[in-house]
Parts: C-alpha cells; structure tokens; sequence
C-alpha cells in the first residue's frame, strides 16, 4: 500500500514541480535554480520507481535513500525559491507539506525493509 502511495505522490509531486519550473523559466534569472529544482524533484520518483524493480533488498534500499536524500534537497530548492520571493509563499509551503509527507513514507519504508533484513 505505502509503495503505490509513494508512487503517487512522488509523481504527483514532480507534476507540479513541472508546472512551477515553466514559470519560473519565464524570468531570466531563475533558470539555474529551476533547473537545480527539476532535477531533484523528478528524481524522487525516478528513484522509487527504480527501487520497485530492484535486484536485491539492498538495492531497494538504496534506491530509497537517494529518493529520501534527493527530497531533503528538493525542499531546500523550494525554501530558497520562497525566501528570494521568487517562489509565493503559500505555494512553497504547500510544496514543502507534499515533500515532509513524502519523506514520512520513505522513512517508515527504509525502517521497515531495514528491520526485515535483520
């Protein structure tokens, strides 16, 4: 269940990273930072996706930790995009909020695949 709810809402998430990079690449000066945020948002989901169809417990794992690692940097990209004013507020929380869930889930699946290897 976790998984397909992860699934959803990692693709969820970089759906609407999308969307916010197209506006953000309207404006000159926020493209390097957009791109930074692109890349590490789709790769959340790019590496659950990965994770599924793993060789071993231990790739599985792995593949987690970097979607896990990869969320870490997707907020900061969004707290700086917010603190700039580059990024509304309630936009950037609303973000923030779908990142915090999504880290919940990694977390909780990393316990548990963790604590089934010993």
């Amino acid at each position: 269940m976790e998984r397909n709810t992860l699934k959803d809402k990692t693709f969820q998430l970089s759906v609407s990273i999308i969307y916010l990079y197209r506006q953000l690449c309207n404006n000159r000066g926020n493209e390097v930072l957009a791109c930074q945020l692109l890349r590490s948002a789709t790769s959340i989901g790019a590496n659950v996706r990965e994770a599924v169809y793993g060789v071993s417990r231990a790739d599985f794992i792995a593949k987690l930790q970097i979607a896990l690692k990869e969320t870490a940097e997707t907020e900061y990209w969004i707290e700086l995009l917010q603190e700039t004013g580059t990024v509304k507020s309630e936009q950037g929380e609303k973000l923030k909020r779908d990142c915090v869930e999504i880290k919940r889930i990694l977390i909780a699946t990393l316990k548990s695949s963790k604590f089934k290897t010993q």
